[in-house]
């Protein structure tokens, strides 16, 4: 429940008479959020029972009690989730968010006949800066429903994407796509470069805004054009996020090419450092794992993805015990074909189990890690996003644990990952503003998205 202006103007007035009379001194707050159980993330593990999180100025100021909270802060608004879990908001490592209006398009496919076959002619004949601004829309609906509060991109027309983001006011790491042939977006693999780093200049002091060089993957993109990227990177202290390993073929095409495995050939160009996230990571040798490991890189994981397109299975398990950090993404909606962070995060332990015969493999305490901290650390977000501390941006997600298909609840953190969906997102904060309301966007106008999405149905179909 929140409570309306005039019962709030009513509250904070007899609560001043109060701490008058008995001389207490409640801090001003701009919204006090109590819930059942708050899951802070870090420490590992934690579960605060009946906790209140404390919002100012778009920052968390405090994880206390909920009882201690009520005597100690007075909210502009009082938020109280007596059936719910408070977490951070969710992180999408890996995605291409336009490639929604492609969802369904081609399905049960390999991945080089989707692409060659399907995606990339179709997104020769329809990309342009409005196809880019829709479907990013659409999906900033999506995954915001989701309890998804920041993204991870990579796709043409980034300034189109930035535009859909900031109108919802949700968070986005953009990728400054690179590819060597050309496309609607960028003649070559210089215009993609400038037009990228031309898009940050201009958008740099964006809050909710990160940006990321994003060369599409191995066999797309010139030793020329790795190195520039290698000192654009350095320069910068910009992430590098790239698909690396996705496909068995992949890596025999650059064995034939460059006689050299993809991962090798990156790190000749000093692109296998702590600014890599390597999407996909499918196919990797026990030397490659202790590569990654060596140099603190990180692994975006789309079990979903991987598994749609007979990719295989990634080694988590290894990775994780290796000390890689590895976080959690859905790729694009036309590959997987939802932006469900939720079902990632359930399939990342389920396959981590069946992969190592190991059913203590990613627990469900790990997997909410890689949804939260341990992406926002691959994006170098960790000192504002991932977790719900004190200082940190106020990125949020309400989960409402109850229902027949969610009792009895024994512990809220398993719930999450093996029977919670996206569909008990009730509540998202964004920066601590209210983004998702019991369930309805307040950013973004579901009726127009919809509409948007039928056109480019009707005009890609046809």
């Amino acid at each position: 429940m929140s409570f309306g202006y005039r019962s709030k103007a009513l509250l904070r007035q007899g609560f001043f008479l109060y701490a008058a009379h008995m001389n207490l001194h409640p801090q001003a707050a701009d919204t006090v959020i109590e819930a059942r159980w708050v899951l802070p993330v870090e420490p590992a593990r934690s579960v605060l029972p009946d906790h209140a999180v404390v919002i100012s100025g778009g920052r968390i100021v405090a994880v206390l009690p909920a009882s201690e909270a009520r005597v100690n802060y007075l909210p502009d608004r009082h938020v109280v989730l007596g059936e719910h879990a408070l977490m951070p908001g969710l992180i999408n490592l890996h995605t291409h968010a336009a490639m929604t209006l492609l969802r369904g398009l081609a399905d049960d496919l390999a991945l080089m006949d989707w692409l060659n076959g399907h995606m990339w002619p179709a997104e020769m004949r329809h990309v342009s800066e409005e196809f880019v601004h829709d479907g990013a829309r659409l999906a900033c609906a999506e995954m915001l429903r989701g309890g998804v509060t920041c993204f991870n991109d990579m796709y043409f027309f980034p300034q189109a994407t930035a535009r859909a983001a900031r109108a919802a006011r949700m968070r986005a790491a953009l990728g400054m796509i690179v590819f060597e042939f050309p496309s609607p977006y960028a003649a070559d693999a210089q215009d993609y470069l400038n037009k990228g780093l031309a898009l940050r200049d201009e958008l740099k002091s964006e809050p909710l805004l990160s940006y990321c060089f994003a060369p599409h993957a191995p066999y797309t993109v010139s030793d020329k054009t790795l190195r520039q990227v290698a000192t654009y990177a350095g320069e910068l202290d910009l992430p590098v996020h790239m698909h690396i390993h996705e496909t068995r073929r992949e890596i025999e095409q650059s064995l034939e090419q460059h006689h050299l495995r993809p991962l090798a050939r990156l790190a000749e160009f000093g692109l296998v450092g702590p600014a890599l996230i390597a999407a996909h990571a499918v196919h990797l040798e026990r030397g490659e794992i202790e590569m990654l490991a060596q140099h603190g890189c990180h692994v975006a994981h789309c079990p979903s993805s991987n598994l749609k397109l007979a990719s295989g299975f990634a080694p988590v398990g290894a990775l994780l015990a290796a000390g890689v950090n590895v976080g959690l993404g859905s790729d694009g909606a036309a590959s997987n074909n939802r932006l469900d962070i939720f079902a990632e995060m359930r399939l990342a332990a389920l396959l981590a189990k069946g992969v190592s015969d190991d059913a203590t493999a990613l627990p469900a305490w790990q997997a909410l890690e890689l949804a939260t901290i341990r992406s926002a650390r691959a994006l170098g977000l960790d000192q504002s996003i991932g977790t719900l501390q004190p200082g940190k941006c106020a990125d949020i997600t309400a989960v409402r644990l109850a229902g027949p298909e969610l009792a009895p609840c024994y512990d809220p953190q398993s719930h999450l990952v093996y029977a919670a969906g996206r569909e008990h997102v009730s509540h998202v904060w964004v920066n601590g503003e209210l983004v998702v309301d019991n369930g309805n966007l307040t950013t973004i106008d579901t009726n127009e998205v919809l509409a948007k999405a039928a056109f480019w149905h009707d005009r890609i179909r046809s």
